[in-house]
């Protein structure tokens, strides 16, 4: 008899109480997990974590923290400039030609570069006797140089910056740079340390500041080294003589021509200016004569 109803049982289907009580052990681990039932939660969330330290890290206006990178070159130093000249003469024999015939660029002291976009802003599109004179009175109204900080442009009114020969669209130019600043999506420190491709995006997102602006800031005033202003009127004439092309290099023939001047192509471009200063105009002794602005025809 006990051997029959071991075959019997076998032959029946499960019993329901297997489901039920398995059923019933989920709803008691959901209501009481044990420490086993949280080891996925656990993971789950250091994943997030470590996703959003990763984006943080990446993004440099946002991290109060960001990572430490390598400043870029500067044409601050007399080393560094020599290097430059070094390299274009042995890589390029026509501007070779051009750098024996002119001075190398000369060093000039660096500015903030808040104070030198505000510069910039103010001498767009005027003529430097007239920009200068507003740049002066624009200074004044804040100070002294020392006093042109962002916190101290917003302070001024429309109005009050249009006393000093500034124009409603540039006071408006000036307050969004300023603006920017003063959230933290730019810093002196900031502009220093990033590379030329984040600064040009973050400089081109500021009103009134364009890509033109960009490189002239970027050559002039932080001095680096390996910037091409493509859309630059005597750069593109420059090339145009130098090489003898027919017509006037469009952006894309100017970075297939200069590329032989990396990553000296700020010290090429200065050549352009030179070149292009002594076809325009000469003086009765027959030396070039200063024709483009006075950024231009300084030096780095």
């Amino acid at each position: 008899m006990p051997k029959r109803k071991q075959i019997s049982t076998m032959n029946h289907p499960p019993p329901q109480t297997t489901a039920i009580t398995t059923r019933t052990t989920v709803k008691k681990l959901r209501e009481n997990p044990t420490p086993s039932s949280k080891i996925p939660f656990q993971s789950r969330k250091i994943r997030k974590l470590t996703t959003t330290a990763t984006v943080v890290y990446n993004d440099p206006t946002k991290s109060p923290h960001p990572p430490l990178i390598k400043i870029p070159k500067s044409l601050s130093t007399k080393p560094e400039i020599d290097a430059a000249l070094n390299h274009l003469r042995s890589a390029d024999p026509l501007l070779a030609a051009l750098i024996s015939t002119h001075a190398p660029p000369k060093l000039s002291p660096n500015n903030s570069p808040f104070l030198s976009l505000t510069k910039s802003v103010i001498f767009q599109q005027l003529a430097t006797k007239a920009a200068n004179s507003i740049y002066t009175r624009f200074v004044s109204l804040c100070g002294t140089h020392s006093d042109v900080v962002p916190n101290r442009v917003l302070s001024l009114t429309p109005q009050k910056l249009r006393e000093t020969g500034v124009s409603a669209r540039k006071a408006s130019y000036l307050h969004d740079l300023s603006d920017k600043f003063s959230t933290g999506f730019l810093s002196d420190t900031l502009i220093l340390t990033a590379d030329d491709e984040t600064l040009f995006q973050m400089l081109t997102s500021v009103k009134g500041i364009g890509p033109w602006s960009v490189h002239m800031f970027m050559i002039f005033s932080l001095h680096r080294p390996d910037v091409l202003p493509v859309g630059d009127l005597g750069v593109r004439k420059g090339v145009q003589c130098l090489y003898g092309l027919k017509d006037l290099p469009k952006p894309m023939q100017m970075e297939q021509i200069c590329e032989k001047w990396r990553p000296y192509r700020s010290v090429g471009s200065w050549y352009m200016w030179r070149l292009m200063e002594a076809k325009t105009t000469k003086g009765n002794n027959g030396n070039a004569q200063g024709v483009v602005e006075d950024d231009q025809s300084g030096g780095f």
